[in-house]
């Protein structure tokens, strides 16, 4: 049983402190430090253990150090013959705080160690931590304007790369009334507003990093007194919009016979440490105005964020600063609505195009960030819209109605969400579908129609013609089988005579085979006179009279014949 008491005391002292150094030259035993640990603050770096449980005098500490592209260890300085349980090595010249160090303890009496207490290997950029802040203050009647010192030294190799990355939460309440707290975000030198004047307040700031993420201490409690309230007050309410092709700078102020100026400066330079009172530069057009607004040309600023500033003077005094108005020249660019037009392509399409507004002198309007374009479409006759988001400027929309008309509106949009800007929407412009193939066809099948309908209208209306001439107006020509025996031209004109001739029909037979017909027309005188001849000749004609008969007889029958 006492074996193994003493083996478990044993186990005990081993695990406790691993590190038992023999019997050394002296008669000594020294043990090792435990639980060695490095705390490192900005730029302080403190390295601490925990000393031996047994009580024993004249004993020191000494640390080692080890970085990559070391083989050797080196003392730490800071940390040679130390009576206590820490020491500052935080003279030790680093290159880097990213790269790994390795540190390792011993106790010394004499000439008497104890083994080495090898420190767990650390980066130091990763055990920082972001100490208290050192602030100066300063009073004005509504405000105090505050200077904070960033973390670590001017020449600070932990924070180098993060100067400008730290965000600073300050806490501020009156003196009177710590109940009464207000925390806010500001930037090394900042002013805090909206406050009253003869009044006691005091407050404390701390640093943070988001990336990668770390919380400092407060500061101390800083306390301040405001002053009284100034003879001129300063401007308030400052705000700049933009109207066409300018901004307006307005503000706030309830004084007359006042004159007013207003600077603007970077942004960015609220980031960086230190006072950048230079830096600040005089508005165009707003300077020794008399009104409470200012219009500022667009090009007065380049684009991006900056800070705005207005001060009244009465001649005499001038007033404070007024509160700094951030604001993004992004955010207040007008986008204009685009212009657009619209044309009819092939049959049942219509293509719509979509340009950059214009300016007064005709020039594009210049846009710093993509935008896309919302369009919209519909029948003229129809309420139902059709919507398309697109990042071209050529839209084209098929299989539409022929021979209609169609009308279409566009307005342009940020493609960066953040901003979510947007135009108003352009005029509406209206444009008509070409006839399609089916048009066609009835086009041609019409005129086909009207053609046909056209030649059979003017052929009855002939046939009517004819026959209503037939009937109301019949031909004085005989009929043909009359005119077929009278081609000769003094046989014709005897047979169209007026009615005024009297026409006689003879025949003559002088053979049983032939008839010759003849018509004879004798004028009335002739009448006359053959009926004042004797009485002897009727019914007989004279020898005379028939030989010229058989002479007329023998003529037909020879043309008969032929």
């Amino acid at each position: 049983t006492m074996l193994a008491l003493l083996g478990a005391t044993t186990l005990m002292l081993v695990a406790g402190a691993p590190w038992v150094l023999p019997a050394a030259s002296g008669g000594t035993n020294l043990k090792s430090p435990e639980n060695g640990r490095v705390c490192i603050i900005d730029d302080n770096f403190i390295l601490q253990w925990n000393g031996s449980r047994e009580s024993v005098r004249n004993v020191t500490f000494s640390a080692e150090y080890k970085i990559p592209g070391m083989e050797n260890w080196k003392k730490l300085p800071g940390c040679q013959h130390i009576t206590g349980t820490e020491c500052n090595f935080s003279s030790v010249k680093l290159e880097t705080v990213y790269e790994k160090i390795e540190l390792r303890i011993r106790a010394e009496k004499g000439n008497s160690t104890s083994q080495w207490h090898e420190v767990k290997p650390f980066i130091p950029f990763q055990e920082a931590q972001i100490g208290p802040l050192d602030v100066h203050l300063e009073a004005e009647d509504k405000a105090i304007i505050i200077n904070i010192s960033p973390p670590g030294t001017k020449d600070s190799i932990m924070w180098a790369m993060d100067r400008s990355s730290f965000i600073y939460s300050l806490v501020i309440w009156k003196n009177s009334s710590s109940l009464e707290e207000r925390t806010e975000t500001v930037y090394s030198r900042d002013k805090i507003y909206k406050l009253s004047p003869e009044t006691t307040y005091c407050l404390k700031v701390k640093a943070e990093l988001r990336s990668p993420r770390r919380v400092g201490f407060y500061s101390p409690v800083y306390c301040i007194n405001t002053t009284e309230k100034h003879k001129v007050p300063s401007p308030e309410n400052i705000q700049i919009d933009a109207e066409n092709q300018v901004y307006v700078l307005k503000w706030d102020y309830a004084h007359e016979n006042t004159t007013f100026r207003a600077q603007w400066s970077h942004e960015f330079l609220k980031r960086i440490p230190g006072s950048h009172s230079d830096k600040w530069k005089q508005i165009p057009n707003c300077e020794d105005v008399k009104t409470t607004h200012c219009v500022i040309p667009q090009n007065a600023f380049p684009e991006g964020i900056h800070r705005i500033r207005v001060q009244a003077s009465d001649g005499n005094n001038t007033s404070f600063w007024s509160e700094e108005k951030k604001f993004n020249t992004e955010m207040k660019t007008i986008i204009f609505p685009p212009v657009i037009s619209m044309k009819s392509v092939n049959d049942d399409s219509l293509h719509v195009s979509i340009g950059a507004p214009k300016e007064s002198e005709n020039k594009s309007v210049n846009q710093l960030y993509p935008l896309i374009y919302e369009v919209i479409f519909w029948e003229n006759t129809s309420n139902a819209e059709r919507k398309v988001v697109e990042e071209r400027t050529d839209v084209t929309f098929p299989n539409l109605k022929p021979l209609t008309v169609y009308c279409v509106k566009a307005k342009a949009l940020t493609e960066n969400g953040k901003w979510n800007k947007s135009s108003v929407f352009s005029s509406t412009v209206c444009e008509k579908t070409k006839p399609g193939n089916t048009s066609k066809t009835w086009l041609i099948a019409g005129i086909c129609t009207a053609l046909f309908s056209i030649i059979v209208t003017i052929y009855v209306g002939k046939v009517l013609l004819r026959c209503i001439n037939y009937v109301f107006f019949p031909s004085s020509k005989p009929p043909s089988s009359v005119d077929e025996y009278f081609s000769e031209q003094p046989v014709r004109n005897l047979l169209l005579s007026t009615s005024e001739e009297q026409t006689e029909r003879c025949s003559i037979i002088e053979n049983a085979n032939t008839i010759t017909v003849i018509e004879e027309t004798n004028p009335i005188e002739d009448h006359k006179k053959y009926n004042s001849q004797t009485s002897q000749d009727s019914g007989n004609y004279s020898n005379e009279d028939e030989n010229s008969g058989s002479k007329i007889s023998e003529e037909l029958l020879e043309q008969e014949t032929v």
